[in-house]
């Protein structure tokens, strides 16, 4: 029956995508100045992610033929094919209804603080019920062409393997396109924002957006293939790879019990019904009359989907397991429990999943809004310069790490003192279950950006800039929230994959005839082999090494765009005066390039590392060095990559947050040699929070994903 419902759900939640593209389309677009702007936006938007997939394209085809020959059948390649080119999908979706709607945003803005706000959250709604529906019904779609149509049988361990490694490239295939989408959108509209800034802020002192500035269009269409296109793909991925990766552990701790179609069943109840609950969540985001707190009004949409979220998760465990509530035969044994497991504990497992995400939230929120102390500090120390306003966002930036992290270890010990690994993974599954109406949060606040870049650029009066501003300005949290969610579930994600990685190695150690790979090996990860503390370290760099890689990649991106705004200034004087109309393409086409070019080397990084690191300790040491290496070295990667991915973006939205802070006319205001201070610490903020920390996200998981692959090639499977 689930199965069904699980395929219903995703199959609604397209629907109601398409319902409500049609109802924005249907939305006026403004007059004549205000379209020509958005259509110059939506050319840049398409060419870029054009060339962007026809790049990942060429990539995706290499791996396709390496899986063909590793793996010798057509399942495995076939799932990777499913997930990158959904996960693609959800990317491309969500840039279209981005672009058309900002716009038409700024055009209901004329009309007051709600309507901007509802046509900009409804934008957002479609993109994140689209990146969950299309995640479900692709994993829900080729796990019944895996075991209905082709009859694979999860009782015949051949069977099961080779739906795992079918499941788990999948993942693959979804992460891969991800971490190239997150990373060269990235590149693209911080070089954009990073280069326009200093050129059009500081140099000339002209406004943020405006019109005389050549990278404002580049700036504006970055805001959707980073912010839209990239996130949609980021979380499209981190909720696929979750579901999987659920599954998969599910196979492989309750293999031969009688009730494992249920426990690979129920994740994807759980994302079912949380599915309906979001929808129902995204009807309660409304201002009341004469209200201004938008924070508030998205907040409640949150809430009324946590609360029923609650209800929904616990008619999933009623009626997906066997016993419902009651005790799971063996499976405390099977998780390596001295107590038994029932269903009411796994529902409070994804209670605390619910939590963990709401505290997360709140977190986040405290950091990047600019009521509270974080935001506000970094907007006092701009006072005495641009050294101390840098200094006291680095600050920011390194606290903000703490109170996620307490939270994510709390919710780490609770889980997995009730339900073992598997429990944890149960949580993290919930947590991600809520991620249509977490990516609705977060596309609000490009659509808002654009729409307040439109108004400049159209010369519309200040009060309908004044509104998307305010807007403008939740969308920053929004965004900072969103990345403090997907990075806070990415960590507990790989932490499962971690533990399929673990499993995975004991199930072919004890399976291994004479002449297998896994014959007569052990894997030692005590602390006292040196090949596990070799792992760590080799696993804690990476992060480091691919942040630095990504911030030097929008350096290189901005300066660029620096000295060609600076051309543009110096050879046609015009330009100033408002007599000429800046060559907006030019600046479009020079980052396209960069992007494409920039992001292959740090997204291949986590591809490699595995594998690298597995033959350097195998030629030294041999097999069992060199596997407990590659599990040490996965557990590295989580633990740095997530205080970096954290640090970076916390940090990036209060240091945003605070120059916005300083431009609503406190500290000095605009033009006050705080707010020059302000506008250096959010360029270097900008590639913190929306290029290098974000993509530590895919970055983490894709370094977990293919050591599951090459023991499943190891194995000969």
């Amino acid at each position: 029956m689930w199965y069904y419902l699980a395929l219903a759900a995703g199959l609604l939640s397209v629907l109601y995508g398409w319902l409500q593209i049609n109802s924005i389309m249907k939305a006026p677009s403004g007059d004549a100045r205000m379209r020509e702007i958005a259509q110059a936006i939506q050319e840049g938007a398409n060419a870029y992610l054009g060339r962007q997939y026809r790049t990942i394209g060429i990539v995706g085809v290499v791996v396709v033929v390496l899986l063909v020959i590793l793996f010798r059948n057509w399942q495995v390649p076939l799932g990777f094919i499913i997930g990158a080119a959904l996960s693609g999908a959800a990317g491309f979706i969500g840039m279209k209804v981005s672009v058309q709607a900002n716009v038409r945003t700024t055009e209901a803005a004329k009309s007051g603080l709600n309507a901007g706000l509802k046509l900009a959250f409804k934008s957002g709604a479609i993109t994140g019920m689209l990146v969950v529906g299309l995640a479900l019904l692709g994993i829900v779609v080729y796990y019944g062409l895996l075991t209905m149509v082709t009859g694979l049988n999860l009782a015949v361990e051949s069977e099961k393997r080779l739906v795992i490694d079918s499941l788990v490239a999948l993942g693959f295939g979804a992460s891969l396109i991800s971490i190239f989408a997150r990373l060269g959108g990235g590149i693209f509209t911080k070089g954009a924002d990073v280069g326009g800034d200093m050129v059009g802020k500081v140099e000339a002192g002209i406004p943020e957006d405006d019109p005389r500035n050549a990278a404002t269009i580049a700036d504006n269409v970055g805001d959707n293939v980073g912010d839209c296109a990239g996130m949609a793909a980021d979380l499209f991925e981190t909720y696929a790879v979750t579901l999987v990766a659920t599954m998969v552990l599910g196979a492989i701790y309750f293999s031969g019990a009688p009730y494992i179609v249920e426990i690979m069943m129920l994740p994807l109840a759980i994302a079912a019904v949380c599915i309906v609950t979001s929808i129902i969540g995204t009807y309660f985001v409304n201002l009341g009359p004469g209200k201004t707190d938008v924070m508030g009004a998205l907040y409640k949409g949150l809430i009324v989907t946590g609360i029923l979220s609650i209800g929904g998760l616990a008619v999933a465990v009623a009626t997906v397991l066997p016993n419902g509530f009651g005790v799971l035969e063996d499976a405390g044994t099977r998780l390596g429990l001295a107590n038994d497991v029932s269903g009411w504990m796994l529902f409070g497992c994804g209670v605390v999943g619910l939590v963990v995400t709401g505290l997360i939230v709140v977190i986040t929120a405290y950091y990047t809004e600019t009521k509270y102390r974080p935001v506000r500090s970094i907007a006092m120390a701009s006072e005495s310069g641009h050294g101390t306003n840098v200094i006291q966002g680095l600050a920011v930036s390194l606290e903000s790490t703490a109170l996620p992290a307490i939270v994510i270890i709390a919710g780490i010990i609770l889980t997995f003192n009730l339900a073992g690994l598997y429990g944890i993974a149960i949580a993290t599954t919930t947590m991600l279950a809520l991620a249509g109406i977490i990516v609705a949060l977060d596309a609000f606040g490009p659509v808002t950006d654009n729409a307040g870049g439109i108004a400049e650029m159209a010369e519309l009066p200040s009060e309908i800039r004044d509104t998307t501003d305010a807007l403008d300005a939740v969308g920053n949290t929004t965004k900072a929230v969103t990345k403090g969610y997907a990075i806070g579930s990415a960590g507990l994600g790989a932490l499962v994959l971690f533990a399929a990685y673990a499993e995975d190695l004991k199930y072919f150690s004890a399976r291994a005839q004479e002449g297998d790979f896994f014959y007569n090996t052990v894997a030692d990860f005590s602390i006292a082999n040196p090949y596990v503390v070799v792992g760590l370290l080799f696993g804690g760099l990476l992060p480091f090494l691919f942040g630095g890689l990504s911030m030097m990649a929008v350096g290189r991106a901005a300066q660029s765009v620096v000295e060609e705004v600076r051309r543009q200034f110096r050879e046609m004087p015009g330009i100033m005066k408002g007599e000429v109309k800046p060559d907006y393409s030019r600046a479009v086409d020079l980052l396209t390039k960069a992007a494409i070019k920039e992001m292959i080397v740090p997204s291949l990084l986590p591809v490699l590392s595995p594998i690298v690191l597995f033959g350097a300790i195998f030629l030294i040491a041999g097999k069992g060095a060199a596997l407990a290496a590659v599990g040490a070295m996965l557990l590295g990667v989580i633990v740095t990559g997530l205080f970096v991915a954290i640090s970076m973006t916390s940090g990036g939205g209060a240091w945003d947050n605070a120059k916005k802070y300083i431009e609503d006319g406190n500290h000095g205001g605009k033009g006050s040699e705080a707010h020059k201070a302000a506008v250096t610490g959010d360029t270097v903020g900008d590639p913190y929070k929306d290029t290098a920390g974000p993509a530590v996200n895919p970055m983490i998981k894709i370094t977990n994903i293919v050591a599951l692959l090459m023991l499943a090639v190891l194995a000969g499977h």
